[in-house]
This record gives C-alpha cells, sequence and structure tokens, in this order.
C-alpha cells in the first residue's frame, strides 16, 4: 500500500466518482456526488494506492493560510477500518504543516440525527484527536444537521 499525491484533474474524478458510488450509506444525493467529483479537481488530492488501483482518497479544501478543510473522503467498502482512513487524515494534518496551516476541519452529520453510518464517522474523527466547534443548523437542510469539527495540527 502507498499513499500518494494526485495531481491531474480527471484522474482525481474518476477516482472521487469510483469509490463514492460504492458508498450509498454516506453519498446517496446523486447532486452531491456529482459536485463533490467536480470540485474535487482543483484540491489537494491524497490516494491510497493497492497494486496500481486507487481505493481510498482524500480532497484537501484549503479556506485560508491557518485552515483547511477534509472536504471529502471515501474508502472502498471492502477496506473499512485497516487504517487507511486514519492515513490519510495524517498526511493531509502533514500537508498542512507543511503550508503553514494551524487547523484542520471536517463537517459531518451532527448525532443529534441517529444514523448509524454517520455515527460511524463522527466516532472516527473524535478518535482522530477531532473537537465538535458547533452545529451549523441549515447548513445542508433541517433533517441533516451539519456539525463542525476542528482539530489543531502545529
Amino acid at each position: 500500500m502507498e499513499y500518494v499525491q494526485i495531481a491531474n484533474s480527471d484522474e482525481k474524478s474518476k477516482i472521487c466518482e469510483r469509490i463514492l458510488k460504492l458508498l450509498p450509506e454516506w453519498f446517496g444525493v446523486p447532486e452531491s456526488v456529482e459536485s463533490y467529483i467536480r470540485e474535487v479537481c482543483d484540491m489537494p488530492f491524497l490516494a491510497a494506492v493497492n497494486g496500481g488501483d486507487a481505493i481510498a482518497f482524500l480532497a484537501l479544501k484549503e479556506h485560508s493560510e491557518h485552515t483547511a478543510e477534509v472536504h471529502v473522503m471515501g474508502i472502498m467498502p471492502k477496506y473499512h477500518r485497516q487504517g487507511m482512513g486514519s492515513t490519510l487524515v495524517k498526511e493531509a494534518e502533514n500537508l498542512c504543516r507543511k503550508a503553514g496551516r494551524s487547523f484542520l476541519t471536517v463537517k459531518t452529520l451532527d448525532k443529534s440525527r441517529q444514523d448509524e453510518s454517520y455515527l460511524r464517522t463522527l466516532a472516527f474523527y473524535r478518535a482522530m484527536g477531532f473537537l465538535p466547534l458547533q452545529v451549523l443548523e441549515g447548513y445542508w437542510d433541517e433533517n441533516n444537521p451539519c456539525l463542525m469539527l476542528a482539530k489543531w495540527v502545529t
């Protein structure tokens, strides 16, 4: 397994599309998936590659000189719980440090909406050291309360 940075926009989009379509529990809204596929083209993009094939990825949205965000991350289902998500987040933290950024943020579904998949996602980010900052009411919609988390990476 190797972790690499991908520069080619078309390759980023193809990896994102292929993996997100395998994750309907998290990415079941086609319009959102299409947005991610377009948006990752212009973002720093990390991939876990096994035998020449990308099996996981993380796209990093740079907000300011101080902050970047885990914009979207996906791991093929058969590779869940094997440490790839943790390694991708650590690699994103390293990119933030190299760029002089102090904070890495992420948005996910708040626990007030009892969704098993997203409760696992929240537990993952908490285990990675992210702390909840606030619920952004109405950010996505009234049925999907958005929780913003952050981690100091310097």
